[in-house]
């Protein structure tokens, strides 16, 4: 089931939990005050049925993101948890002390828990068992997420999921993805991944209205692919280098690349890059999300190549920008967001020969990129922060009563 079509099947028979008048107070468990949740959760504590209030289990994550921690944007209730982060290799150990307590004093009517990976989602989970309370996960996991592989972790997980009340997924990947796990349509509910579409879309028309300021200032080419995300190899990123590379000579030197993003293969995508010639490759490093707009605003094309990811908010972004969208099929968020030939196309992960063809197709059909930018733009509009938290409240509202353990 697509999402369009899930969400029009939203619609339920009344309980007495969600007659009309009553008000549940909700909990939301999440890692950390991601600044594109927060127009989510302002949206979400705007619902006449919602109280909410929102436990982090840290303010960020330094170990992996710069993000800034817009506290001062926050219109909900929420608390942070004494937190410890250790990360190995690729494992995030995170732990959180008076994980019980805050819930005990919070007295959630139902508790929603932003994914199982961490021992304070367990220790929810218990709680909520144990206090007859409600519990749903909000799970972005596709089955392309490459952490897949692993047996104990997809044994946890099932365990996990098939522990809860209900599943918030983020779109129709991910609803696959925990139906595969024996979840049910009476316990699933889609709550569309969002980012704040107003705030892209209004300071990437101001990028464009002070167009030859910026690309000055910002030293961009005149013409160029974009591509936002952190410079991991799982990112796609050497694949667009190659697929760039194997452009035209004739086109390359008329349209640039500029990859937006830090992490530990920057310096590698740097130096293939120098030695594509003729061509303008720009690794911009990390920039603020109140920036970013200036970025795709100037872009004529984005470009995720990912090989393998959750879902992927900046294809969200650069859609609130009016960008077509050359996605791969390993991103979660393609079968929602991404249609082909309607504003952008969709190539096989891995496969930089097909993301070449895209990419030189977009490059030369000047009227085909502002119309698939314009449908990009529509199609968006059924991913705001306000459909998202509008998904969450169903869920809490239409939850059945806990199971007995």
């Amino acid at each position: 089931m697509h999402l369009q079509q899930a969400l029009r099947n939203e619609t339920r028979v009344e309980s007495p939990a969600n007659s009309p008048g009553s008000r549940r107070r909700l909990v939301l468990l999440t890692e950390i005050i991601s600044p594109y949740r927060i127009p989510v959760f302002n949206a979400l504590a705007s619902q006449p049925v919602i109280d909410l209030h929102v436990i982090f289990l840290a303010e960020t994550d330094p170990t992996q993101r710069q993000w800034r921690v817009y506290k001062d944007e926050i219109k909900f209730s929420y608390e942070v948890l004494p937190s410890w982060r250790r990360r190995l290799g690729n494992h995030n150990i995170l732990l959180n002390g008076k994980v019980r307590s805050a819930l005990q004093a919070a007295a959630p009517d139902v508790i929603v828990c932003g994914g199982y990976n961490y021992a304070a989602s367990w220790q929810a989970l218990w709680w909520a068992r144990s206090h007859q309370v409600p519990f749903l996960v909000w799970v972005e996991s596709t089955s392309a997420d490459r952490r897949n592989r692993y047996r104990l972790i997809e044994f946890l997980k099932r365990k996990f999921i098939l522990s809860c009340d209900g599943v918030i997924a983020a779109g129709t990947s991910s609803g696959e993805y925990v139906r595969g796990f024996g979840v049910d349509n009476g316990s699933l509910f889609v709550a569309p991944d969002a980012v704040d579409t107003e705030m892209f879309s209004s300071r990437a028309e101001s990028a464009r209205r002070n167009e030859e300021v910026l690309r000055k200032q910002l030293d961009l080419p005149r013409r160029f692919f974009l591509f936002v995300g952190r410079m991991i190899r799982e990112k796609g990123i050497f694949d667009l280098l190659k697929a760039y590379a194997g452009l035209p000579a004739m086109l390359r030197e008329e349209v640039g690349l500029v990859f937006v993003g830090e992490g530990p293969k920057r310096a590698e995508a740097e130096r293939q890059a120098a030695v594509i010639s003729p061509g303008s490759v720009r690794c911009a490093g990390f920039v603020q999300r109140e920036d970013l707009p200036m970025y795709y605003g100037l872009a004529e094309s984005f470009v995720f190549p990912t090989h393998s990811d959750p879902w992927g908010l900046v294809v969200n972004e650069a859609m609130s920008c009016r960008l077509p969208v050359i996605c791969s099929d390993a991103a979660g968020c393609a079968a929602d967001l991404v249609v082909e030939g309607l504003n952008g196309r969709v190539v096989p992960a891995g496969d930089p020969q097909a993301l070449g063809t895209a990419m030189r197709q977009l490059a030369t059909e000047a009227g085909l990129r502002l119309q698939m930018g314009d449908r990009s733009w529509d199609r968006i509009q059924l991913h705001s922060p306000e459909a998202c938290a509008a998904g969450i409240a169903a869920a809490a509202q239409f939850c059945g009563v806990p199971r007995n353990v």
